[in-house]
């Protein structure tokens, strides 16, 4: 779990807009973060084993 003072520092908008870096939105985490659908791979892992995220579905061979 990230910190909430640094969750709460990506929330407002940069300076300048290169200063600005992806977190996700669920957990807060600044790494593994998938640029399609906007969360870190372990909450799409999640929601995707779930079956809550459209479009998507486990692959098995």
């Amino acid at each position: 779990m990230a910190k909430s003072s640094l969750i709460q520092k990506n929330l407002k908008k940069p300076k300048f807009k290169v200063r600005m870096y992806n977190r996700c939105p669920l957990c807060g985490s600044p790494r593994g973060y998938f640029g399609r659908f906007k969360m870190c791979r372990k909450c799409f892992r999640e929601l995707a084993h779930k079956g809550e995220l459209p479009g998507v579905k486990k692959s098995s061979w």
